[in-house]
């Protein structure tokens, strides 16, 4: 009726508004969401490569630090400063150990008021050890001593593959990686409960370093292993390894927590780790190991090797030339008591280009003489980029048993075959560094340095050579904490939550029951985590890693500025947007998306859009002391191989007091020199030792040196989160002013 606008004429006519602006909404919608995706790929990318690379360098380190023992004159000074470190199979019957690593002479102070331990322990007891330790309180070294001593007696009569079954009435829990983020077990305890007869665990490696509670971590889990000897399982890590751990900083840790009695625990620890099961097989169908599996791993040959001959699994063992009766545990004198033949190893583990020689051919040399034995080639290092990039050359896809090493055997048997125990080391290196790829075949792993990398068609023979169905493996962060690959056949667990950053990664552990199927929980440990949105925990995380990405550039800053010069043929000190992008890649090698990094990281952009690098790098600030008299060349090199050269220190200092003499500093700048194969002058080597030395006591305390020289951007000194790659204190307060949060 009528003839006026109707309703509905009124809401056909807004309807294209309303599509057009719900299109626009989504269109924006999804392109945030595509952006914060990228964020969080190339924040990953970003940490993954730098722990990755750190890792690499550190067996590269000890390669080089054991073809110094192997070719040096037992007289050498170089050879006696690293020496200690490679005496890992002392020849001494258990009992004298066991006398050296007693507590009873270790009296407990009547003000101590910390948890007290009696032998055998009790569910009390370990309660109230957990309790303890979640209130920030310290157990007495005479405790801990005790503690090992009696774990390290149980784990000699434990075989090396454990074998457990699961029942209807209770459930197998399965953790990944800790790395002394008590934090994360504990809340594990919480929502799952602790050990006990009706709920076994099994942890599955990687106990120690990085995190800041690695003692605390250790110290529990023995409890329980010791408290429930058949329902609590652990599995052996690559970090459990006293190499690794110079680096990474659990001997710092222990060292600093226990400074009177550290050097027996970390002894009595090294005993330990080397002691600790190789795997756990649960109702014969389902593996748990710590790294993986090549295509030569056989679990027959792994349950009968001796494992504790393995100290550190970066090194096959060395025939043993001296009885038990010659040999004392507090003995100092190296004296050839390892002799190792010419080994042809994967060039995972760092191959030399050139033969060696004899051993008599190396009498009365110089470490300079060595400097071109320690490095790629130009060639091989470009290789090396290309492999990781992908895995795409089909000739790397053969069988690791085309390689033929020829190493001394440790047996207590001279007839041993030595290649049987070069086999053995192959085998239990895989076991402990090893990561599954999508490609079929199995490649060195040579991005992280150590181990292989092994496809599905491997996993399926060894599932079926075994009689198995799944592979529960950790050793590798993933961002929620777990993943399958492998046509669901192999599992990665990874239970330290935030392990780069706070928010970047969620844990998880996973419970099995008698159908054998995979429940998955997962959890993140931090408060301030579930307070953040999505949008600030990925700003914080990406925060942290460009952080750590601007102190790898300023550490090749000299590289970069000659690939800028090629790029800036009229010298303008400016290139453009792309130029930049392009010179950054060729020198750093990450494959970030730098186009799009550019603006988190060129500030010093012309009005044209040009870049102005020397402005670029002033960006950068570098803490007192003041550094200017100190070659550039020198400085580049410190903050290039920061880990490296601590690590070194760590070695050097070989009665573990913090501090090393200024002839052991000069020592330590030659080696790395070697190592690095470049010239470092005695007066620039001076300069440095004067520029720390503030009290001219001829001492360098090695804390304080690294921390004079890390890096810091000036953008981010408000900064207190934790980062596993700046060092810096647990303090989870949010960043003030960043826009990014």
């Amino acid at each position: 009726m009528g003839c006026g606008v109707t309703k509905s004429d009124q809401f056909h006519k807004q309807t294209p508004k309303a599509i057009k602006a719900a299109v626009l909404i989504q269109r924006w919608y999804r392109q945030y969401v595509a952006r914060t995706e990228m964020r969080r790929r190339y924040t990953w990318h970003i940490f993954q490569s730098i722990e990755y690379s750190g890792e690499q360098a550190q067996i590269k380190l000890y390669n080089f630090l054991g073809y110094l023992m192997d070719n040096f004159t037992p007289s050498s000074n170089e050879r006696n400063l690293i020496s200690h470190i490679f005496r890992e199979n002392e020849v001494c019957r258990d009992a004298e150990w066991e006398r050296h690593f007693c507590y009873k002479n270790i009296e407990v102070p009547e003000i101590y008021s910390g948890p007290q331990l009696t032998f055998p322990l009790t569910v009390e007891q370990v309660a109230g050890l957990v309790d303890a330790f979640r209130n920030k309180r310290q157990l007495h070294s005479r405790y801990v001593l005790q503690l090992l001593l009696e774990t390290w007696k149980l784990l000699r009569m434990m075989p090396n593959i454990s074998r457990i079954s699961t029942c209807h009435s209770k459930e197998i829990t399965i953790c990944g990686d800790l790395h002394g983020q008590l934090e994360d077990l504990l809340l594990i305890f919480y929502k799952n409960g602790m050990p006990s007869l009706e709920r076994p665990y099994v942890f599955n490696g990687d106990f120690v370093d990085r995190g800041k509670d690695s003692i605390e971590i250790l110290l529990i889990l023995f409890s329980f292993l010791l408290l429930y000897p058949n329902d609590v399982h652990l599995n052996r890590g690559n970090h459990e390894d006293h190499i690794v751990n110079l680096r990474y900083g659990f001997t710092k840790e222990v060292l600093t927590k226990y400074k009177m009695h550290g050097k027996r625990i970390l002894k009595l620890l090294q005993k330990i780790f080397s002691w600790l099961p190789l795997a756990t097989v649960i109702d014969q169908k389902v593996l748990v190991l710590h790294g993986g599996i090549s295509d030569s791993t056989d679990l027959g040959v792994l349950a009968r090797v001796e494992r504790n001959k393995y100290v550190s699994a970066l090194r096959p063992p060395k025939k043993r030339q001296q009885s038990a009766a010659s040999t004392s545990v507090d003995s100092d004198a190296e004296d050839d008591v390892w002799v190792t033949n010419k080994m042809n190893q994967r060039r995972v583990s760092l191959t030399f280009p050139k033969p060696l020689g004899t051993r008599e051919s190396f009498q009365n040399r110089s470490l300079q003489d060595f400097s071109d034995r320690v490095k790629l080639t130009l060639e091989e290092e470009l290789e090396v980029r290309r492999r990781q990039a992908g895995f795409l050359n089909p000739g790397f896809s053969k069988s690791l048993k085309q390689f033929n090493p020829s190493v001394s055997s440790d047996s207590s048997q001279d007839s041993t075959d030595p290649s049987d125990t070069v086999d053995e080391w192959k085998q239990i290196l895989d076991l402990l560094w090893s990561d599954p790829m999508s490609q079929e075949g199995c490649v060195p792993n040579e991005v992280r340095g150590g181990g292989c990398y092994w496809g599905p068609d491997v996993t399926e023979d060894f599932l079926n050579r075994h009689h198995l169905q799944l592979l529960i493996r950790s050793h590798e962060c993933k961002q929620e904490g777990y993943e399958f690959c492998h046509n669901r056949k192999v599992l990665t667990l990874f239970s330290a939550s935030n392990y780069y950053d706070v928010g970047s990664n969620r844990g998880a552990y996973v419970k099995l029951g008698p159908d054998l199927v995979p429940y998955v929980i997962q959890y993140q440990a931090s408060r301030m985590t579930r307070e953040l949105t999505v949008r600030q925990s990925v700003g914080r995380t990406e925060h942290s890693a460009l952080k750590v990405l601007r102190e790898q550039l300023f550490a090749h800053k000299s590289d970069l500025i000659c690939a800028f010069h090629e790029l800036d043929k009229e010298k303008t000190g400016l290139v453009s947007l792309g130029d930049w992008a392009t010179a950054v890649e060729s020198v750093m090698h990450l494959g970030l998306p730098w186009r799009m990094l550019r603006f988190q990281l060129v500030t010093s952009k012309t009005s044209d859009g040009m870049v102005d690098y020397q402005e670029w790098f002033k960006e950068l600030a570098i803490k007192e002391p003041n550094m200017d008299h100190i070659e550039q060349s020198l400085l580049e090199t410190l903050y290039r191989h920061r880990s490296t050269l601590e690590t070194i220190f760590r070695i050097v200092d070989t009665d573990n007091s913090g501090f090393i003499t200024m002839e052991d500093f000069r020592q330590t700048w030659k080696l790395l020199s070697v190592y690095l194969k470049m010239a470092i002058t005695d007066e620039a080597i001076s300069d440095l030792a004067v520029t720390i030395d503030s009290n001219h006591d001829g001492i360098i305390d090695i804390d304080e040196f690294m921390e004079a020289f890390r890096l810091t951007d000036k953008k981010s000194r408000l900064e207190r989160g934790r980062s596993m790659f700046m060092g810096t204190a647990p303090d989870l307060t949010k960043l003030e002013g960043d826009p990014n949060i």
